[in-house]
């Protein structure tokens, strides 16, 4: 069992952003889901986790290890897939495997022929091998980032925005090679889009101004809020005097109508509908109550 322990971490840059607040998280294997917006401090903690900067102050210790004194202990178990992720212009999606492999210490050729194709048929791009990297679809080559990822049988996989942009069909291969994957290792997935941690995680946390909001379960998470969930259809000016009587956390557009989503211990009037919630409600709400506390202080 692979474990990750980052404790009261701190990132402050020079010039005054703190960027990440006492963060406090215990992952182990499987999917773990870093939900925020953007400019949560999501990237900044995949980045000092891969000891890519050091933090503030805080630990980061992973097997035991201390990785914030010795940063080497991680990144030799490690596969990262940034958001974005640049190819050589004209290898083939072999080639390339093979030079990324001999980075990462794979020199046995035996050891290293077998790893590559083994991913190339896990990510469904054997039949592609000889093309160049360069010409793959936005899905191919995020499916590609994963297969590098996970040269050198690495223990933990950091993946920033995923599925950002690919179309459903590329996103739920996608999230098959991920799942498949995370049974043995820590995969740590950092995204804004709820439905992703909702489909993949057995674990998540919201991460909002470079604080930890929530932590748990997917399915506790929402357990929690069943039944404080009220929906009620609205218009631009009935919603502004909405926002000063009730607590709205969100807003969907439905068949060209707009709902309001308010969260309400007390059963309300037969305006509103009580709805199932889903992770979104619990999203919005977790980000809608700092805000106000925020506010409050």
């Amino acid at each position: 069992m692979n474990t990750l322990e980052i404790n009261s971490l701190v990132k402050e840059y020079t010039n005054g952003t703190i960027a990440l607040n006492g963060v406090q998280l215990r992952i182990t294997n499987g999917m773990f889901g870093l939900l925020g917006p953007n400019g949560a401090g999501k990237s900044t903690l995949m980045r000092t986790i891969a000891g890519l900067q050091l933090p503030s102050s805080g630990s980061i210790v992973f097997n035991g290890h201390d990785i914030t004194k010795d940063p080497q202990k991680i990144r030799e178990h490690l596969g990262y897939l940034p958001q974005e992720f640049g190819v050589y212009p004209r290898i083939s999606a072999y080639q390339l495997l093979e030079h990324i492999a001999i980075l990462k210490g794979v020199l046995n050729k035996g050891e290293r022929t077998q790893q590559i194709t083994a991913l190339l048929q896990k990510t469904n791009l054997y039949d592609y091998r000889k093309k160049n990297v360069n010409t793959f679809s936005g899905g191919m080559r995020r499916r590609f980032g994963i297969a590098q990822a996970l040269l050198g049988n690495p223990k933990i996989i950091m993946v920033d925005e995923p599925t950002a942009g690919l179309d459903p069909e590329e996103r739920n291969r996608f999230f098959d090679v991920l799942s498949e994957v995370s049974s043995s290792i820590i995969v740590l997935l950092s995204t804004h889009i709820v439905e992703d941690v909702r489909v993949l995680c057995s674990d998540m946390a919201i991460l909002h101004g470079g604080l930890i909001l929530e932590q748990g379960n997917p399915k506790h998470l929402i357990e929690q809020l069943e039944g404080h969930i009220w929906r009620t259809p609205v218009t631009k000016q009935k919603l502004h005097t909405l926002k000063n009587t009730h607590n709205v956390i969100s807003t969907r557009l439905s068949a060209g109508k707009t709902n309001a989503y308010v969260f309400s211990n007390e059963t309300l009037s037969t305006d509103f509908e009580s709805v199932p919630t889903d992770l979104e409600h619990v999203y919005f709400h977790t980000l809608k109550t700092a805000k106000t506390n925020r506010y409050a202080a």
